[in-house]
Parts: C-alpha cells; structure tokens; sequence
C-alpha cells in the first residue's frame, strides 16, 4: 500500500470545498473565514441583547475539565496562551486545581455573554483531547465549529494488528494521508489511538469522518483522494 502512497502526486490545492455561491440581489452572503486552516463562519459581535451579567445558576457559571495524565506536562508548557484568551476575550476566570487535576472557569463581574464560558470549556476540552493551542483558538474565533469524537470500533470491529494497520492507513507515510484530510476538508484531526478527534464545520466533519470511514474500511487513499476531488467538483459548481 505505500508503494501506491508514494507514486500519487497530491495538490492540496485542488481540494477547495468552498462552495463558491453566486450573490444573488439584496442577499447576504455568508461570511466564511479560516483560522490556521481551519474553516467556519465569521465570529459575530453579540447583539445588546445577547450580553448578559454572570448570575443565577451556578451551573451555567461555572465548568471544570479533567486533565487526563499524559495532557499534564503540554498543559503546563501552554498555560500562557491558554490563560490569555480566556481572561482577555472572553473576560473569564481560569486556574488549574492541582489537588483534582481539573481545568476550573467561571464568570466574573467583567463577563458580558455568558455563552463564553462553553466557548471557554470547549477551547480547553479541544486541547486536553491533543489539538494544538492555534487550532483550538479557533473555537474562540469562529461561530459554528465542533469536535466530534468516535473510535474505530464504531466503524469497524477491529483487534490486534488489523487496527494498528487501520490507524496507519488514516496516518499514512509520515502522516501524509491525515494532512490531506485535513487540508481538503479545512479540519484538524486527532488519532490518540483507537480514538479519533475532528475539528471543523459540521459539513466538513462529515466529509473528513467519511474519508475516515472508507479508510478504516480498507479502501485505498487513491480512491479516497478521488472521491474528495470530485466532491470539491460538485460544491464549485452549485450555485
């Protein structure tokens, strides 16, 4: 399977799954932006009366996010640049229980949307699940962006090195495969082992979890590059 690896020439820029619409008169256009690579709809200012002052449930003011043992060490090393965008944007309060090992935010006086603080909680969930602190700013940055989590086994009972042999098809040689992936669809993608991680839009995680599929299902990543060419064909060509 390397051997057919090595001999396809890949243009990441043929992969473009904007869909470039046609603006109609008095209509709208949506605004699409990409942080770091990734793709979503452009970060509205909320409206006055979206702004709220923190108060009444607890539970909407406050979140705590378990630190598994192996994010311990990056968590520490990043700190800073998790610690800034939450205080400054989104006008949060953070710290790091060290008894607990628990990520803890909550809202302050400064708070204007209370909805910061899920922004916040996904931001930091984001890391702890192994994407990098720049992808996962774009959680914070853009509107409408998830991460969707699944294991190989929701596709495919897998054991022993029929699944080793499946998270190196979704890897490819030097991780090649997972770039193109990512690069076509304008997602992020984790593999921590038999699980599996996707940052993006909803229709671009669709789009990657479907190459992820086919891959796990042995397809080859010829054919899997072939399919993304030709839905980034039919996406140019709507109107």
């Amino acid at each position: 399977m390397e051997n057919n690896e090595s001999n396809i020439n890949i243009d990441v820029k043929a992969f473009n799954l904007t869909n470039n619409k046609r603006k109609a008169v008095g209509e709208t256009p949506m605004e699409v932006e990409i942080h770091n690579g990734i793709e979503g709809k452009s970060k509205n200012r909320p409206s006055d009366s979206k702004k709220k002052r923190a108060s009444g449930d607890k539970s909407e003011t406050f979140r705590k996010i378990h630190v598994p043992a192996h994010r311990y060490t990056p968590l520490k090393e990043n700190w800073l640049k998790i610690f800034k965008p939450i205080t400054e944007h989104l006008h949060l309060e953070v710290k790091f229980n060290l008894k607990t090992r628990h990520v803890e935010i909550r809202t302050c006086e400064a708070t204007e949307d209370i909805g910061n603080i899920q922004k916040a909680a996904d931001f930091v969930k984001a890391f702890v699940y192994g994407f990098d602190v720049e992808d996962a700013l774009a959680l914070i940055r853009l509107d409408d962006l998830f991460v969707e989590t699944f294991e190989i086994r929701d596709i495919k009972t897998l054991q022993g090195d029929h699944q080793s042999r499946a998270i190196g098809r979704l890897a490819g040689k030097g991780g090649r495969t997972k770039f193109t992936i990512e690069n076509a669809t304008k997602t992020r993608i984790v593999l921590a082992d038999s699980r599996i991680h996707i940052l993006g839009s909803y229709q671009n995680i669709q789009v990657a979890r479907r190459s992820i599929c086919n891959l796990v299902l042995g397809s080859q990543p010829s054919k899997v590059y072939g399919h993304l060419r030709n839905l980034s064909s039919k996406l140019s060509e709507r109107i």
